[in-house]
C-alpha cells in the first residue's frame, strides 16, 4: 500500500523500534504522529524533524488519550498505518526469594500496558481506517510488535510473555475480522535487539547476548524492524501472520 499522502500512528515512537520506524515512514511521505509518555522525548523528536511529524503524550491504556492522537493523525492526511511498539518489560517469578507468591499487582500491570493497550490502540486505529477510501485494496495496515518470548519466555518473563503470546493469538483473529473491511494486521516478533531497554545492561552481558544470535551474530537494529514494518504495509499478501525478526534465535530458559 502506498503511504505518501496519508497519516501514521507509531506509538513507542520517541526511541527505539518506534523511532526508527517513524524515520522509515516518514521517508516513504506519510505524515507521523508520535505516541509516548510524557516522560519521553517525543516533542522534541517531533519539532526536530518538521512539520509533518507531531507529538501526543499518551498511555496506551487511556482511550481518550489514544483517541486525541487519532484526531491529530486524521488533521494530518487518513490514517492508514499503525505501528504500535509501545510497552515494558518487568521480571516477576511465582514464587519470591522469600517463599512468597511474586506480586500479581506487576503482573497485571505488564499485561495491561503491553496486551490490553494493543487491543486498545488497535480497536481504535481500525475504527479510523475503516472510514477511508481503498488504497491498492487497503483501506488500512496495523503492525503490532510480540517479542520472541511469546514462544520462548524465559525464567522471570512470566507477565511480559504473556502479553507478548496474546499479541500473536490476537493477530490473526484481528486479520480475519477486519478483512471485510480491507485492513490487514501483521505483528513482528523481534529477537534481541539494540533498543534503549538493554541500555542499562553491562557491555558483557551485551556481547553475550549478541554471541547467542546464530547469525547474524549480533544484536538487531532498530532500522531492521522498520524495514520489516515498510515491507509489510508494501506486501498486500503479508496479512494475519506474526514474523520473528531474530537471527534464528531460540531463547534458554535463563
Amino acid at each position: 500500500m502506498e503511504v505518501r499522502g496519508s497519516s501514521a500512528v507509531v506509538t513507542g515512537g520517541a526511541s527505539g523500534l518506534g523511532l526508527a520506524s517513524v524515520h522509515k515512514l516518514r521517508s516513504a511521505g506519510a505524515s507521523v504522529v508520535i505516541v509516548d509518555l510524557p516522560s519521553s522525548n517525543g516533542e522534541v523528536i517531533a519539532k526536530e524533524l518538521g512539520d509533518d511529524v507531531a507529538f501526543v503524550a499518551a498511555d496506551v491504556r487511556d482511550a481518550d488519550a489514544v483517541a486525541e492522537a487519532f484526531d491529530l493523525a486524521e488533521s494530518l492526511g487518513p490514517v492508514r498505518v499503525l505501528v504500535h511498539c509501545a510497552g515494558r518489560g518487568g521480571a516477576l517469578r511465582l514464587v519470591d526469594r522469600d517463599g512468597n507468591p511474586g506480586s500479581l499487582e506487576l503482573y497485571t500491570e505488564v499485561v495491561m500496558i503491553n496486551l490490553i493497550g494493543s487491543f486498545n490502540v488497535l480497536r481504535i486505529a481500525a475504527a479510523r481506517m475503516a472510514k477511508n477510501e481503498p488504497v491498492d485494496g487497503d483501506r488500512g495496515v496495523a503492525i503490532l510488535t510480540a517479542s520472541v518470548a511469546a514462544f520462548e519466555g524465559q525464567i522471570g518473563q512470566i507477565p511480559y510473555a504473556s502479553a507478548k503470546a496474546g499479541i500473536v493469538g490476537m493477530t490473526i483473529v484481528a486479520a480475519r475480522d477486519l478483512a471485510s473491511k480491507n485492513i490487514r494486521v501483521c505483528t513482528i516478533a523481534p529477537g534481541t535487539f539494540d533498543t534503549p531497554i538493554l541500555s542499562r545492561l553491562s557491555d558483557d552481558v551485551k556481547e553475550s547476548l549478541a554471541r547467542a544470535v546464530p547469525h547474524p551474530s549480533r544484536l538487531g537494529q532498530p532500522e531492521e524492524y522498520a524495514k520489516l514494518a515498510l515491507h509489510i504495509i508494501d506486501n498486500s499478501m503479508l496479512n494475519g501472520e506474526t514474523i520473528r525478526l531474530d537471527g534464528a534465535i531460540r531463547m534458554p530458559p535463563r
